[in-house]
Parts: structure tokens; C-alpha cells; sequence
């Protein structure tokens, strides 16, 4: 691995393990790559909080926010349920999530989602998982 490649992520996206550059830390995402799956997330959201993880495989900031959330988050799989969008592959989503749950789209861009609504969301720096995990 490149020197570069260790401090902004390896840009082959040819290897499938790391083609959303996610589960470095065995993190157990979602993927988001249906419309209709919004409809099973508001249903779930009424039983267990979700977190939504909007994620641009082109950007820096957007994998800087990603790794560290990963690295930070604590929270077991009981607590949440984590979806993980790639927002350049699947921009229709975004935009019906922007929609729905009456947030501004940015990226990166996190949501926390409880009783069909959005309670919280943050972007770029401010996605803290500390943060998250008090409000889940």
C-alpha cells in the first residue's frame, strides 16, 4: 500500500471488499440501494432507532467522516440498525431521503431516524458517533 493510500484510502474501487470503503472494522451496514426500503425504514424506525450514513466514494472528507465514525461508534447492533447509501451510485435516494425526512442534502451526511421522522442529522465534521450514540 502507497503511502498515499494510507492517508486518504485506496481509490481502486476494482477490489470488492472495499468498493464502499466500509466493514475495515467489521462494521455491519445496510446498504441502501432500493426506494422502497425508505418505506421499511420508516416501519423499523418505530420499533428501533436507524441511522442513516450517507457516503461520496469521491470524496476525502466523505471517507475521513466515515473511517472515524466507524472507528468511534460503540453501539451494538440492538440499538440500531445502520444503513450505509452511496450517494453517487444511488443520487434518486438521496434526494427522496432529502424529501421525506425534511432535511437539506449534504455529504456526508448522517441521519438518525425514530418514529418515521428524522430527530437529528449532521454533516462533514459535526458527525460525531459519541454524539449519536447519547440521542439514540
Amino acid at each position: 500500500m502507497s503511502f498515499f493510500d494510507k492517508i486518504f484510502g485506496n481509490t481502486d474501487k476494482s477490489d470488492k471488499s472495499d468498493n464502499k470503503d466500509t466493514n475495515q472494522n467489521g462494521f455491519n451496514w445496510n446498504d441502501l440501494t432500493e426506494l422502497k426500503q425508505l418505506d421499511s425504514i420508516i416501519e423499523e424506525s418505530e420499533e428501533k432507532p436507524v441511522v442513516i450514513f450517507k457516503h461520496s466514494t469521491r470524496c476525502s472528507i466523505s471517507r475521513m467522516a466515515l473511517k472515524n465514525f466507524e472507528r468511534e461508534y460503540k453501539a451494538d447492533d440492538n440499538e440500531a440498525s445502520l444503513y450505509f447509501l452511496d450517494l453517487l451510485n444511488y443520487r434518486d435516494i438521496s434526494n427522496e431521503i432529502a424529501q421525506r425526512f425534511h432535511v437539506i442534502h449534504q455529504s456526508p451526511q448522517l441521519l438518525l431516524i425514530k418514529n418515521g421522522k428524522s430527530v437529528y442529522d449532521v454533516s462533514h465534521s459535526a458527525i460525531d458517533a459519541e454524539a449519536l450514540e447519547g440521542k439514540l
